[in-house]
C-alpha cells in the first residue's frame, strides 16, 4: 500500500518526471492504483485470517519483524522526494557523444528572434560541417550551470532514453559573459551565437543570460 501511495504521489505531483520520461506518467498511475488495490486486498485477507485463528484458539507470537524496516525508505519518499540530477554528475557520467557525418541540417533562416533549440541539437549542429548550418543566426538554449570556465560557464542538460539511470549530459560552453556567473545548478536561458573552435564542447558567445526556475521536465 505504501509503494502504491508513493507511485501515485509522484505521478499526481509530476515529480516522476525527475526520474523517467514524461510519457510514462499514465502507466505509473495505473501501476500505483494496481499495487494499492493489491495491498488493500492482502491486508483484508490477513485480518480475516488472524481473526479466524483467534476464534479457533490458535496463538502465535509474531513480535515485530525486521521486515518492516524495508518500508522505511519507501515511506520517506512520501515526505521527501530526491531532487533531479544536477551538476554533480556532469563530468562523472558519460557525456552525449556527438560527431559529424554527412550534412544533415539545413541552414537556419535569418530571423529577428533567436531560434530555440535543445543542447543536443546545438551540439549536433556544431559538429555538422563545423557549424555552418547556424548561418550566424542567434539561438536560445535552456539548461543548468554545471561549472565555471574562463570568461563564462558550462551549460548542461541531461538527455534520457528511459529513466534517470541512463541519463547523459549534453554540455555547451557559454562565453562572453561579464560579472559573476550564475551559481552551480541554477537554471538559465542563454541567447547567443555559435563560435567555432570549442573542441569536444561547443562554444556559444552569449548576448544575454536570464535566470529561470527549474522546468517541470528537466530532461531533453
Amino acid at each position: 500500500m505504501v509503494i502504491g501511495a508513493v507511485l501515485l504521489r509522484l505521478t499526481f505531483t509530476d515529480t516522476y518526471e525527475r526520474y523517467v520520461k514524461g510519457g510514462m506518467g499514465f502507466w505509473l498511475t495505473v501501476a500505483g492504483f494496481a499495487i494499492l488495490a493489491l495491498g488493500i486486498v492482502t491486508l483484508v485477507r490477513a485480518i480475516r485470517r488472524s481473526g479466524s485463528e483467534h476464534d479457533h484458539g490458535l496463538e502465535h507470537d509474531h513480535g515485530i519483524g525486521v521486515g518492516w524496516l524495508l518500508l522505511a525508505p519507501i515511506a520517506a519518499l512520501l515526505l521527501v522526494a530526491p531532487p533531479t540530477l544536477g551538476s554533480y554528475g556532469v563530468g562523472r557520467a558519460a557525456n552525449v557523444n556527438i560527431r559529424s557525418g554527412s550534412g544533415v541540417f539545413e541552414k537556419l533562416g535569418r530571423r529577428a528572434e533567436p531560434v530555440e533549440m535543445s543542447l543536443v541539437e546545438y551540439g549536433q549542429r556544431a559538429y555538422d560541417h563545423k557549424g555552418t548550418s547556424f548561418n550566424g543566426q542567434p539561438v536560445k538554449l535552456t539548461g543548468f550551470v554545471a561549472g565555471d570556465v574562463e570568461r563564462g560557464f558550462e551549460l548542461a542538460r541531461y538527455t534520457i532514453s528511459c529513466c534517470a539511470a541512463d541519463a547523459a549530459p549534453a554540455v555547451v560552453r557559454v562565453l562572453g559573459t561579464s560579472g559573476t556567473p550564475p551559481a552551480r545548478d541554477q537554471w538559465v536561458t542563454v541567447t547567443g551565437t555559435f563560435q567555432r573552435g570549442g573542441g569536444d564542447i561547443p562554444n556559444l558567445i552569449a548576448t544575454s543570460v536570464a535566470q529561470i526556475p527549474a522546468p517541470r521536465d528537466p530532461y531533453e
